[in-house]
């Protein structure tokens, strides 16, 4: 598909992958509207990144969503990529300590119900569009669990196989449907994972935008394609070799 000239919506966009990502397709001469739930990143983003807009919204928050996409519509003529990249990854320890009800609700409304509750209520608008896209940020960790984050791993497991199905309902529609499997990247949110071979998160963005580009539906940068055959050939060697040190 075209990756030049669209309006793009970029959840958890504030920093990382999010915000990478956001930087590179502003290059390719898109507009670009980041959103997430910390003021703070979104004006500091936008400060150091010309011509990126922001809006502060929860995406677990129906009423923040409906809002935003208002402001979508009546100052940017709605959008033709959805960009589902906000997530939460919390440690679990679930012989010791827990996470708390609310943290794991929390945990899994960001990464399963966001989405899925974003893409119904923008997909009537995509559907509009003449050539539209929802990307779908999972992780190689939907193949293969970081047993330590068991919660997210089970939440990108989820969001892999809804999107397959996203992808088969709407076949033969003008709205394309990728889906994004990163390894573990360098950012602020795993700083404490210990394994190695970790990416930049441009490494990432760039297999992005290529996959784009080439209508390669599921994209899976540096270790995740990896992740993906050992997950078939050797499932049991794989998921103790990961989870060996964490």
């Amino acid at each position: 598909m075209n990756i030049s000239n669209h309006t793009i919506l970029i959840t958890g966009g504030g920093s990382g992958i999010g915000l990478a990502t956001a930087k590179a397709l502003l290059a390719k001469n898109n507009k670009v509207i980041i959103c997430g739930r910390n003021q703070a990143k979104l004006d500091q983003a936008t400060g150091t990144t010309p011509g990126l807009h922001a809006i502060q919204c929860d995406i677990s928050d129906n009423a923040q969503v409906a809002t935003m996409i208002q402001k979508l519509d009546a100052g940017h003529g709605g959008i033709s990529i959805l960009i589902n990249n906000a997530a939460i990854f919390q440690r679990y320890d679930i012989v010791g300590k827990g996470l708390t009800r609310e943290q794991v609700s929390n945990e899994l409304l960001i990464n399963v119900l966001g989405p899925i509750s974003l893409i119904d209520q923008f997909l009537p608008g995509l559907m509009k569009k003449p050539e539209a896209a929802i990307v779908n940020v999972s992780s190689g960790l939907a193949y293969v669990p970081l047993t330590s984050h068991a919660i997210y791993s089970a939440t990108k497991a989820a969001v892999h196989s809804y999107t397959l199905s996203l992808r088969h309902q709407l076949k033969g529609s003008a709205v394309r449907i990728f889906e994004l499997l990163p390894p573990l990247v360098d950012t602020e949110m795993v700083k404490d994972i210990k394994l190695s071979g970790k990416v930049k998160p441009e490494v990432v963005v760039n297999a992005l935008l290529s996959g784009l580009a080439n209508n390669k539906k599921e994209i899976r940068p540096g270790a995740s394609k990896a992740l993906y055959m050992m997950s078939r050939l050797m499932p049991g060697v794989i998921l103790n070799q990961l989870n060996k040190d964490n």
